[in-house]
């Protein structure tokens, strides 16, 4: 049995912070577990990012994944919040502080990773728009 359908502004959050293109790719599927699945991710996960109020921006939900995921090693799932993270309004200068953030409280092999990946990040929206603008790949 498939589980209810998530609430629409789950979906508009995700579609917001990850983009058509990649929401998308994502829910495209003929398996009824995968659509499940995608259910299930979009409900619980973007369903705290569209929680209301204004005591956790998407900003703020943006910055403390991208510390969660680097503290947990999920390189992909970093690399893809990386990639979004200036849809939910997160600055360069943001993304480039964070690495000494994660350092001090995760240790320097998950600074270093995240460096690498929001290195590589950058210059792919710089290479796609001449700018710092969102592109790229990822997991959620």
């Amino acid at each position: 049995m498939a589980s209810p359908e998530p609430p629409k502004d789950a979906r508009a959050m995700r579609r917001a912070v990850l983009g058509d293109a990649y929401v998308d790719a994502a829910v495209r599927s003929s398996d009824p577990a995968v659509a499940e699945f995608q259910d299930f991710i979009t409900e619980t996960a973007w369903g705290v990012w569209a929680r209301g109020g204004d005591a956790l921006t998407p900003r703020d939900r943006s910055l403390l994944v991208l510390a969660m995921t680097a503290a947990l090693g999920r390189t992909e799932e970093f690399r893809l919040h990386a990639t979004s993270a200036p849809r939910a309004g997160v600055t360069q200068k943001e993304l480039d502080e964070l690495p000494f953030q994660i350092a001090a409280y995760c240790g320097a092999p998950a600074a270093v990773v995240a460096r690498r990946v929001l290195t590589e990040t950058a210059a792919a929206r710089e290479d796609v728009r001449g700018e710092a603008s969102p592109a790229g790949q990822g997991g959620a």
